[in-house]
């Protein structure tokens, strides 16, 4: 069989887009295919009022070039949607990628021929395209979802769902409105929809806890000295839990007196963001030591609600903050306070039924014009599992991971050669810049790629042992944090049916780049790998 191209990489988004650039420096090959009409990835879809990144914007971009680095500029603290998405397509420009990306055409499925150990890709359009490998840049947060509520198909008015919002925007001027959960989506849309709503009805299962972002415009010295210190910091970076450039007091908050802990915590909530958290040392590790800080946040709850009942439902209390994806907001709490916005907790007040006019909870209709399904993402895994990938003897990975995914590191599962995920599930992933995990996984598989080419292997695939190794150190790593104490999609317990596990490696970045860098020195452990010899050797016998 012929190949069309050496790699295919699955998606056009901030890893699609280096695993393009960087696979093409190496002389390979290479077909993208994306299903928006342009780059950009989440940034493309997620195009919501008030959309906006959770990492400073000196952070959340591309450390491999320099040339990048220095000649993009930065506008805000934390960027815009608008604004990542114009870096994104300014970057595709910058190197000339678009030319090797299909746009509007959808992955619909992969299959691996064992015989020539090649992938065979179908795509929306009809085609099926070869390569000898594929890399999957699908999102990591991508695959939208909604529960299945009873009567949602009979709803008469508008739904929405922040991860495939209309580009021409939306309008709900003196429209009553639902909005369905309060996670990072639901956050960052509410005090935009109550500017304009009529009536804004949110509905709530569980309460988020969400740091003030304070934004602000970027000062022309800042953005001078990072670009002027980019090297430096981007070498620093790597090297890092986080891959930010984190100041970290290094104190203990069970061991701070007052009022010096109190002085500490309010520093960090005036300046804002989820870095809040890094404010003491021990609050993700030790229940007493977050409840002090969980404390110090309700009470700022209870000082912006001013209805008493409402400002209980808002306020979290049965598990630690940092447990679920901290939330960074602007003016969140304060729209509470807005005669046409209230809040419905479900936990008292269930969903029954959507209806034709509107949500039907146990004590009543809510009769609503537009309903924005703020219900979050099939985060990690789904993006992989709805396209059918099939490996061996054809089997799906689907099925595969119905009992949970298995990965090697978060980059390669048994039963599926030359198949390669960028941070997918059981690597550091969300729990780090993105952009660091992008270009740490990116960068280890155009190695990988390029050793197998220079020793003439047609194949590599992850060993069950070292899977279930792995898998066991992946849940090792967050038993030691609290977000093992907490029901969240960090273990997929978003998502009916799911199979609760540890979604992602919380051992740190710097430890994993160490741990992934070993594996490639040690002539790939953990992996089998097959040359074009004993191949050939294995179809004559």
């Amino acid at each position: 069989m012929n190949r069309d191209v050496d790699v295919i990489v699955i998606g056009a988004g901030f890893a699609g887009l280096y695993a393009l650039h960087a696979l093409r420096e190496q002389g390979f090959t290479v077909a993208t295919f994306e299903a928006g009409t342009s780059v950009g990835g989440t940034w493309f879809w997620n195009r919501y009022p008030g959309a906006r990144c959770d990492v400073e914007s000196l952070d959340y971009q591309y450390s491999f070039s320099e040339e990048l680095a220095t000649e993009w500029t930065w506008t805000e603290r934390y960027a815009t949607q608008p604004e990542i998405l114009a870096y994104a397509e300014w970057v595709a420009d910058r190197l000339d990628l678009r030319r090797h990306i299909t746009f509007e055409t959808r992955v619909d499925g992969a299959r691996f021929d064992e015989e020539s150990s090649t992938w065979r890709v179908s795509t929306s359009d009809g085609a099926v395209t070869t390569a000898r490998f594929v890399v999957t840049a699908a999102g990591s947060i991508s695959a939208t979802s909604v529960p299945p509520f009873a009567g949602a198909e009979s709803f008469r008015g508008e739904t929405y769902h922040p991860g495939r919002w209309p580009a021409e925007g939306v309008d709900f001027t003196g429209k009553r409105v639902a909005v369905i959960g309060v996670g990072s989506s639901g956050v960052q849309l509410i005090p935009h929809l109550a500017d304009a709503a009529g009536h804004l009805t949110v509905f709530q299962r569980t309460p988020a806890y969400t740091v003030p972002a304070r934004n602000r415009a970027l000062c022309a010295d800042e953005i001078t000295l990072a670009k002027k210190n980019h090297a430096v910091l981007a070498e620093q970076k790597r090297r890092t839990f986080s891959g930010i450039n984190l100041p970290m007091t290094g104190d203990a908050i069970l061991a701070t007196p007052e009022p010096k802990r109190t002085t500490v915590l309010e520093q960090a909530w005036k300046l804002g963001g989820n870095l809040f958290l890094t404010a003491f040392s021990d609050v993700q590790l030790d229940l007493d030591a977050n409840e002090l800080m969980a404390a110090f946040v309700r009470d700022k709850i209870a000082a912006v609600v001013d209805d008493p009942a409402t400002a209980r439902a808002l306020t979290p209390t049965d598990y630690p903050i940092g447990g679920k994806r901290i939330v960074t907001d602007t003016d969140f709490y304060a729209t509470f306070n807005r005669p046409n916005t209230d809040v419905v907790s479900l936990r008292e007040d269930p969903i029954v039924e959507i209806v034709p006019t509107g949500v039907r909870t146990e004590s009543g209709l809510h009769e609503v014009d537009v309903i924005v399904y703020a219900t979050g993402y099939d985060n990690l895994t789904g993006a992989l599992t709805r396209i059918d990938f099939r490996g061996r003897d054809g089997f799906s990975l689907k099925d595969s991971w119905a009992d949970g995914a298995h990965t090697y590191l978060g980059l390669a599962t048994s039963g599926f050669p030359n198949l390669f995920t960028i941070t997918g599930p059981q690597s550091p992933s969300v729990l780090v810049n993105m952009f660091a995990a992008i270009e740490q996984h990116v960068e280890w598989i155009v190695r990988c790629l390029t050793d197998l080419r220079e020793s003439g292997v047609v194949e590599i695939e992850a060993l069950p042992e070292s899977e279930r190794q792995w898998g066991e150190q992946v849940e090792a790593a967050m038993a030691m944090t609290l977000y093992s104490k907490t029901n969240s999609w960090y273990r997929g317990a978003n998502i009916a049916g799911k199979t609760q596990q540890a979604l992602m490696y919380c051992g740190g970045l710097v430890d994993y780049r160490d741990r992934c860098d070993d594996v490639a020195a040690d002539g790939y452990r953990g992996f089998v790998l097959t040359d074009a010899a004993a191949l050939t050797e294995e179809e004559v016998a």
